[in-house]
């Protein structure tokens, strides 16, 4: 079972640049749902917030953000980031299977990337994790990697994506799309946005 600790590594041994999750500027999945008022103004949780390009844009766009990530180097990074644009944001150094939120917490937490790195004997925990923090009726933004990338263990298909979260959440927007990433590299994704079942 993994700690997941390899990441403080990567933040801590590789420029932003070269982490091709970094875009360094928001998710533009997230800003067109932002625009479009998909997501409504409350209480947000970005897992695995990293340098914290996505939550900044969240809390400068007038959302109650609440960032966590299990590297304190990326913490350490998206905590300077939002203290140089004066941005009102709480960061956490946490594991995203081991949620300390009380229940009903968030009316949205956001998933840029962070569900196709939890092992398989997390997966269950952390579905159930997000489930429990969210209140009723809250949405779930989750990104993860495409089938098209490869057959690997974390590409989903739609129907994968389907089956481990549709006893949890009712499915909604559901785009697949190519993103070229921060490291130069195009990939796909799936980016479903989905509501708790109470």
């Amino acid at each position: 079972m993994s700690d997941y600790s390899e990441w403080d590594e990567y933040y801590k041994n590789y420029p932003l640049a070269e982490l091709g999750w970094e875009l360094g500027r928001p998710r533009p999945i997230l800003v067109e749902y932002v625009k479009k008022g998909f997501i409504p103004n409350g209480k947000v949780l970005d897992l695995c917030c990293g340098a914290g390009t996505n939550v900044l844009y969240l809390a400068e766009n007038g959302f109650d953000v609440t960032g966590i990530d299990i590297s304190k180097t990326a913490i350490k990074i998206a905590g300077k980031k939002s203290r140089l644009a004066k941005a009102k944001i709480d960061f956490l150094c946490e594991s995203f299977v081991d949620l300390s939120f009380v229940d009903g917490e968030f009316d949205f937490v956001f998933d840029m990337g962070c569900f196709h790195h939890v092992e398989l004997e997390d997966q269950v925990k952390f579905i159930m994790g997000v489930h429990r923090i969210l209140r009723g009726g809250g949405l779930y933004m989750l990104t993860c990697f495409s089938y098209r990338n490869g057959r690997r263990w974390n590409h989903f298909t739609l129907q994968h994506i389907m089956n481990l979260f549709s006893e949890f959440f009712v499915i909604g927007k559901v785009r697949h799309y190519s993103s070229l990433e921060g490291d130069g590299v195009v990939r796909f994704f799936y980016t479903v946005l989905m509501e708790k079942k109470l």
